[in-house]
């Protein structure tokens, strides 16, 4: 069986899992002058991950920002707000997003340790290897080449899990070195470790030390193809990696009302702020060998949800979406990462709608897979 099929059908027995998109940036998750609903302060989010406890979503996604762009005028650091929600919930495990470079892995390491004590092991980190150069030269940090900027975080992770496992770890590598180095406590269990990006070092390095990989929203056939490949790689290299998707919901009573609502979030797209973010991700996506990356495809309507989200088409009735979802898992999906617009009424909505139908479909395909 190749690797593709062996993660096809770990997914297939397994329930698709829901995370969401923590608003701890101002401007939500669109780059849009429509009224939201959604603030990224801590009382508001602290009722949301309340909500999406409860709701059935099993993560949320901290983002990590240190300078403004497109909306983001203000920005809560993660790690320390992932903790936040932590404190004022009992299940939802919380990803803290998190910049090698910025960031050491002695101090990551640490850090999640002890959130690890204080949380019975919620908490979880994505390594985000950096596109945006103007944030790095806004803070002082040296910018790497694309695939040097990989080749940084996959150290950095091997050296999380060093830290993480091992008294007296020992490490030399180009950019990180430690020498007999113990760190207590370690985490109650290993933290899991989530990526993201579409290039080929990127999936290389899903293939080889992370386990999840985020891509950007895609159709079916589209992200089949980026799981044939890691799935292939992963396989190879005696490693087992799970796949999360960008979606941006937007689920209505009626299909007419949620095409509606993307259609008033596009008329009213910020264009200049649309503008700066394709020239930076352009400038991401030209630096890989392949001159391809995240947003490589991406029209302009497609980039006023910055994680491609609209192209995932979760947009429409309930019946349509849960629909939608149980295809992205028949192609390899283990999570579905969502934005929405109004966060905590459409969170509650898509938990009391959508995630029922979901395992009830799921409930069907195990009963025919089983006769």
């Amino acid at each position: 069986m190749s690797g593709a099929n062996l993660t096809v059908e770990r997914n297939r027995n397994e329930p698709i899992k829901f995370a969401y998109w923590v608003p701890n940036v101002s401007g939500g998750l669109v780059i849009s002058k429509i009224p939201q609903r959604t603030s990224w302060d801590l009382e508001y989010n602290v009722k949301l991950a309340q909500i999406a406890e409860a709701s059935g979503f099993e993560y949320a996604l901290t983002q990590i920002r240190f300078t403004a762009g497109y909306g983001a005028e203000y920005q809560h650091e993660s790690v320390s707000f992932s903790h936040a929600l932590l404190a004022a919930t009992q299940k939802l495990n919380v990803i803290a997003a998190v910049l090698p470079g910025p960031w050491t892995p002695a101090l990551l390491a640490k850090q999640v340790a002890s959130i690890s004590h204080y949380t019975r092991g919620r908490i979880a980190v994505n390594i985000v290897s950096g596109w945006f150069r103007g944030e790095f030269h806004a803070i002082g940090e040296s910018w790497l080449d694309h695939d040097e900027r990989y080749r940084r975080s996959e150290e950095f992770i091997r050296t999380l899990r060093g830290i993480w496992s091992e008294d007296n770890f020992s490490f030399s590598g180009d950019f990180y070195r430690f020498h007999d180095y113990t760190l207590k406590p370690k985490p109650i269990a290993p933290p899991e470790i989530f990526q993201g990006g579409s290039s080929r070092a990127a999936r290389d390095m899903a293939a080889t030390v992370s386990d999840w990989y985020f891509t950007n929203g895609n159709t079916p056939d589209g992200i089949k193809k980026q799981i044939d490949d890691i799935s292939e790689k992963a396989a190879h290299a005696g490693h087992k990696v799970k796949i999360g998707i960008n979606a941006f919901a937007i689920v209505r009573a009626a299909h007419d009302d949620a095409k509606k609502e993307l259609d008033e979030i596009l008329a009213h797209a910020d264009p200049a702020a649309v503008s700066n973010f394709h020239q930076e991700v352009q400038n991401a996506g030209n630096a890989s060998p392949e001159h391809e990356g995240n947003w490589a495809k991406s029209s302009f309507e497609d980039l006023v949800q910055y994680n491609d989200g609209f192209k995932t088409n979760l947009i429409g009735t309930p019946e349509e979406v849960a629909r939608r979802i149980i295809n992205l898992k028949r192609v390899g999906v283990d999570l579905v990462l969502l934005g929405f617009l109004h966060f905590q009424e459409e969170v509650e909505f898509f938990g009391k709608h959508v995630i029922p139908l979901v395992r009830a479909y799921e409930a069907e395909e195990a009963e025919r897979a089983a006769a």
